[in-house]
């Protein structure tokens, strides 16, 4: 069995495979790893110049658009390995990169996923918005990393250098134990895309498993490479998949009361969008909760079904006990560090 199998999810992703994949290939591949392309039934031509250019690559080829989490679960259901590595196609792997990564998973059987450095590949001196140096949430939801919050991207300077314990590794660079992504039936298909990742390491740490982050191993991220970030169906699964993660994983203490808050806070969003002239973006919002309704009973069955996982119902130290949105828009609070986590 092979040690190490890095998986790049594809969907129409043929530009930024012409861009990163012999990188992926020279930084990566070794007598202990494997680079493979799960193809979410592309027609961009992906697959066949694939085949032309890097023949040795094992493709696996989905029937339809799965989405990331779907797409990841029938992919890794077909491969053998110690660990996965999911990597996004929009990804520049730089030398040395997975060393760190696998090291630190070896040393550390309690970790369940860990992540790198993501940086941006536009500005490579600032942290990238999806994943930065490792992911965070506060008590009401809302995600943020260390570099990130809300849309204010801080420059790396080597502030966040250090091995971190964090909540979140991103869906854009993260390595997996196969043994536990098995163990917890991997992503939740219904969250399709977005916050599917936050869910399965929220998942991981109710069961006393770490998530965390290494300094030593720097990619850098496009983004936005298959939904812009101001997409209103980014807007919809985004908001839509926040309520299913709180209802999946909150503590029994008080969730009906943050889900309440929750929602009074996504209501608000919505107004600023109206008033932002962004009116699609807004019935994303209500579309989300919609569909949030529509699914309770089987959030209800998979709330239940934690009991199996041996998840415990406590809090979590490393979510922020406040309300990220006051301490950002009222105090100011723009950095992780002002945040005091």
């Amino acid at each position: 069995m092979i040690k190490t199998a890095v998986v790049i999810l594809n969907w129409n992703g043929l530009h930024y495979l012409k861009m990163f994949l012999s990188g992926v290939v020279n930084h990566s591949v070794d007598k202990e790893t494997v680079v493979c392309i799960a193809d979410n039934n592309s027609g961009d031509g992906s697959v066949n110049w694939i085949s032309e250019n890097f023949p040795e690559i094992n493709v696996i080829r989905l029937e339809k658009n799965y989405g990331f989490a779907g797409g990841y679960n029938l992919a890794l259901a077909q491969l053998e390995a110690n660990y996965f590595v999911l990597l996004n196609s929009d990804v520049e792997v730089t030398p040395g990169w997975l060393k760190p990564l696998i090291s630190y998973m070896d040393k550390n059987p309690d970790t369940a996923s860990c992540q790198p450095k993501i940086l941006s590949y536009d500005n490579r001196d600032q942290f990238e918005y999806a994943g930065a140096a490792g992911g965070f949430i506060d008590k009401f939801g809302y995600t943020f990393c260390r570099g990130r919050i809300f849309n204010v991207v801080e420059k790396d300077s080597g502030q966040y250098d250090d091995l971190k314990e964090i909540f979140w590794t991103t869906g854009a660079c993260m390595v997996l134990r196969a043994e536990e992504w098995k163990r917890f039936d991997g992503f939740d298909n219904d969250f399709f895309a977005h916050m599917e990742e936050v869910d399965l390491c929220w998942r991981f740490r109710n069961a006393g498993l770490r998530v965390s982050f290494i300094p030593d191993s720097i990619v850098y991220h496009v983004g936005g490479g298959a939904l812009p970030y101001d997409s209103p169906l980014k807007t919809y699964l985004n908001f839509r998949n926040n309520l299913f993660l709180l209802y999946k994983n909150l503590p029994g203490k008080n969730y009906h009361l943050v889900l309440f808050v929750r929602k009074l806070l996504d209501g608000l969003a919505a107004l600023i969008f109206v008033v932002r002239g962004k009116s699609a973006n807004a019935k994303a919002i209500f579309k989300a909760h919609i569909s949030y309704y529509k699914n309770i009973t089987t959030l209800k069955k998979k709330r239940a079904s934690r009991i199996s996982k041996k998840c415990g119902d406590k809090n979590d130290k490393l979510i922020l006990n406040k309300s990220l949105v006051f301490e950002f828009y009222v105090k100011g609070k723009r950095t992780f560090s002002s945040l005091e986590i």
